[in-house]
């Protein structure tokens, strides 16, 4: 007999017929508890749980005695009670590696969109502003040969500086847990605390997860140590950022740009001050968005699903230590 799973996420057609092959598969439009409720004895008795953007909490897992396996469509796992996992040593997997190359083009872009006012001036050509030679009022800055600093150098981090540094000349700053030997020798990165890579960049890139230690890491304190002339993006998680304290710092010139994929409350309110400032970028969480990427990350969580409840964790699990 085949072991049961929910799957709270809308997959192609091919990957849904692959889950279809190991287990017998409930298809929920999301873990509210409505829903759970509806759908009761199909909880009651899943082994595995698939899909991305909702939350599972001790309360979910109460209700769902019989699970062995989560697998999560993102690298990202902060809508997870890890804890809870742990404690019923249930499997938490992810995809930490498909999508690495595809925000770091993301990030690229918003430093480039964002120095170069890509946006804005965009909206005034269509709005019929072009009407003779440009004047200073319409430039941007340079990006080449700036610093660039990067918080978190892990995989996105690594493939952000391949591209600042060889594509554009970047000497490159970055703070992480530890040192990164990889990027040192690569790139020539120098590792350096926060405070110094803060006052020391031109472009302060955001690039961690989001955890009790990394909540609201940067705010008022951190933006005032920024260069007037720097631009801050922002491309891990949204609270990782003090929202309010990004907004005066951009409303008060305290940093000259912002670049943002993610929000502290997603979508992003339509009343949001960011929404009324000439000098940011708002992406709506695009970091991963291409069509192959997500088929990729949507097909490593299948495989990632398949591989945990056949006892096979050799990659891509946040908790391997309650595998046994």
């Amino acid at each position: 007999m085949k072991p049961s799973i929910i799957l709270y996420k809308t997959l192609p057609d091919d990957l849904q017929q692959r889950l279809a092959e190991h287990f017998t598969v409930t298809q929920v439009a999301n873990l509210k508890p409505e829903t759970v409720q509806q759908h009761a004895e199909a909880f009651a008795t899943a082994q595995g749980l698939l899909g991305s953007s909702e939350k599972v909490d001790a309360a979910l897992l109460e209700k769902m005695p019989q699970l062995r396996a989560t697998s999560t469509v993102s690298v990202g796992y902060d809508n997870f009670d890890v804890d809870a996992l742990n404690a019923r040593k249930i499997l938490l997997m992810h995809t930490p590696t498909v999508l690495t190359e595809t925000v770091a083009d993301t990030i690229m872009a918003l430093v480039l969109s964002s120095a170069r006012r890509v946006v804005e001036v965009a909206g005034r050509v269509k709005a019929g502003e072009w009407t003779s030679g440009i004047g200073a009022d319409w430039f941007g800055v340079d990006v080449h040969h700036k610093t660039m600093g990067i918080i978190g150098m892990g995989r996105i981090g690594l493939a952000l500086a391949q591209r600042a540094h060889f594509g554009f000349g970047m000497p490159i700053l970055y703070n992480a847990r530890r040192h990164h030997a990889e990027a040192e020798a690569r790139f020539q990165a120098r590792y350096c605390d926060l405070d110094t890579l803060l006052q020391e960049s031109d472009f302060v890139c955001l690039v961690l997860p989001l955890t009790e230690e990394t909540h609201h890491l940067i705010g008022k304190a951190q933006f005032e140590m920024m260069k007037k002339s720097a631009i801050f993006i922002n491309a891990g998680r949204g609270p990782v950022v003090d929202e309010n304290a990004l907004v005066e710092a951009l409303q008060n010139d305290e940093i000259h740009a912002a670049g943002l994929d993610v929000f502290e409350k997603e979508p992003l309110p339509v009343d949001s001050p960011l929404l009324s400032l000439p000098n940011v970028v708002a992406l709506p969480h695009i970091g991963s968005a291409t069509h192959e990427t997500r088929y990729n990350m949507a097909a490593c969580a299948v495989d990632n699903l398949i591989d945990a409840l056949n006892g096979k964790v050799e990659k891509n699990c946040v908790n391997p230590q309650v595998a046994g």
